[in-house]
């Protein structure tokens, strides 16, 4: 069965290549979405806290690696344009439009891509093109306002349309679509976002390309390795966006390099030992996907030098502890601490109903007891987390220390006072790219593909109220039913979160001969590709009504269910 909507195209293969020491701070293009989208995907426990680590695995000379940088200049769009280039297998990074010519040149990149941006070329503070970047003497193409730059520093006319050109449009080929896009269809689809338009190219390019509202649309100096497109080929409302930038990777900046998650791994381990040497690691198990790969790319490298600490605070879903013990411990062999610390954390949220007031306390207690199990690990110098790439470009992390450890649900926040080094393979990565690696890493399926998951876990679900023993298991139990029909019905997969919200209120009911006065349950399920935005999910009436009927039958004290139709915005995919 799938759900009555598209969704965006997967990773076909993965690329990695680690990045230099010093290299420049990647931007987060909206930081008001990266914030919330961070809160969404890592549901942080607690606030960011620093570390005295000056340097992350993950790091080698770039000479050895084909990658193409994208320069970021502030485009909605910018973060993806550099997961589709890894999509055609060539590694990408995103930098800042800014960052030093010096950087870029240690980097030694096959190739160059400006990104777009909101900017207009003549407005007062707009992100500039420094012409040096165009005397490389490697291929530089242009998207959107990155084209725009490029056409109006070497003499070409951009001007602010009568009318902008926003969403789908029609593109029509000149000259057959030059070298950057021939062998496509003359007549095709295209999804743009601008309003200054190109209406000249620049002398010594061809013009390849118009389209409803741009009269230059594309165009091209292959004598100088330029090329300039005004539509987004990175997103998945252009069909044959990835042709046009496999064009650019492969025939014109002649990568020729693929990536598999086996490479990942065995250089990933290599790194690790280096950076380790003869000490020992901890790494906070959370049982999401990411802690879990980091912390089995570790124990392939280092064996039983790597001691996990799973903090269970007894707000998991139904077995999920259970799940994470019978795995890494009796399955795959990891030296594992598990604290069911559950009596102590509902002791500490009594009374509680303020969402940020139980997020402050999950955190410190999560504190106190990773702590007290870490200080008794003799030797242990490294803490490893499963930072993503994600998660260092909303940060804005620069690749230069990791000075600054990320509030992260795989551990929910550590002492400001824990002078431990990160270990963080997972740091160039992103989270689909991930799951390949912990699937050739043979992880168990349920952890490769599990949902993102708040590090408060059900805590915050309970909304609007106090957070006890039976609400919890209200919760635990709904959403277990939950899970197993999207399960059943083959979604699980297709859906980035799908769970159930109690909210503390009792509406009546008839059950039976007799008036009920009990909870509600609410379902909320998801679509998206990186949490920035969502849509809710159109879920099959058959599965809503099964799911409906089962939650208001087993479940006692439940006596109503509601669906949230929500989408991202206005609202944000978790209620607390």
């Amino acid at each position: 069965m799938a759900l009555p909507f598209r969704l965006p195209a997967s990773s076909p293969c993965l690329i990695l290549a680690r990045p230099i020491p010093g290299s420049a701070t990647p931007v987060s293009p909206e930081p008001a979405a990266a914030a919330s989208s961070a809160d969404e995907v890592a549901a942080e426990a607690a606030p960011g806290l620093e570390a005295v680590s000056d340097q992350t695995v993950g790091v080698e000379p770039a000479e050895s690696r084909e990658e193409v940088l994208v320069l970021d200049f502030g485009g909605q769009y910018s973060q993806l344009i550099a997961r589709r280039i890894r999509e055609c297998g060539v590694f990408s990074e995103l930098l800042p439009y800014d960052v030093s010519m010096e950087k870029i040149r240690e980097r030694n990149p096959r190739g160059l891509v400006l990104s777009g941006g909101p900017a207009s070329v003549y407005a007062d503070g707009a992100p500039p093109l420094r012409t040096e970047l165009l005397e490389l003497g490697i291929p530089v193409l242009g998207i959107c306002y990155g084209m725009q730059l490029m056409v109006h520093e070497l003499g070409g006319k951009v001007e602010q349309a009568p009318s902008g050109e926003f969403g789908r449009s029609q593109l029509t080929l000149q000259e057959e679509g030059g070298v950057l896009l021939s062998g496509l269809p003359a007549e095709q689809q295209c999804w743009m976002s601008h309003r200054d338009t190109v209406y000249e190219a620049p002398p010594g390019f061809e013009a390849l390309a118009s389209s409803t509202e741009s009269p230059v649309a594309a165009c091209e100096d292959t004598e100088r390795g330029l090329y300039g497109i005004q539509f987004h080929p990175e997103v998945v409302h252009t069909p044959y966006g990835s042709q046009v930038l496999d064009r650019f990777l492969r025939d014109i900046a002649g990568c020729r390099d693929k990536w598999s998650p086996a490479s990942v791994i065995d250089e990933q381990v290599e790194a690790i030992r280096e950076q380790v040497g003869d000490a020992r690691a901890i790494c906070g198990l959370s049982g999401g996907v990411d802690s879990a790969t980091a912390a089995l790319l570790v124990h392939k490298a280092i064996g039983d030098r790597l001691t996990c600490v799973f903090v269970d605070h007894g707000m998991m879903r139904t077995n999920e502890a259970e799940q994470v013990v019978e795995a890494f411990r009796d399955r795959i062999g990891v030296n594992l601490i598990h604290v069911d610390a559950g009596d102590q954390f509902l002791a500490e949220l009594e009374g509680v109903d303020d969402p940020e007031t139980k997020r402050k306390i999950i955190g410190r207690e999560f504190i106190r007891v990773f702590d007290d199990e870490a200080s008794k690990i003799d030797d242990a110098r490294f803490l490893v987390q499963g930072t993503l790439y994600s998660d260092v470009i909303e940060s804005g992390g620069d690749g230069r220390s990791a000075a600054t450890i990320k509030s992260h649900h795989n551990v929910g926040g550590l002492p400001d006072d824990m002078a431990m080094e990160l270990v963080e393979p997972l740091r160039t990565l992103f989270k689909d790219e991930v799951r390949a690696v912990a699937a050739e890493l043979e992880l168990p399926e349920r952890f490769v593909w599990r949902q993102p998951f708040p590090g408060p876990g059900l805590a915050i679900r309970v909304v609007g109220g106090e957070v006890t023993r039976e609400r919890l298991d209200i919760l635990r139990d709904a959403d277990a039913i939950l899970q197993e029909e999207i399960r059943a019905a083959g979604l699980y997969r297709e859906l980035w979160q799908s769970f159930c919200v109690l909210p503390v209120v009792r509406s009546v009911g008839v059950q039976g001969d007799e008036r009920s006065y009990a909870y509600p349950v609410v379902i909320r399920a998801v679509t998206s590709d990186d949490a920035m935005t969502a849509d809710w999910a159109r879920l099959p009436y058959d599965l809503l009504e099964r799911a409906s009927n089962r939650i208001i039958n087993e479940c006692h004290g439940v006596n109503r269910v509601t669906l949230d139709i929500t989408s991202k915005p206005p609202g944000t995919i978790e209620w607390e």
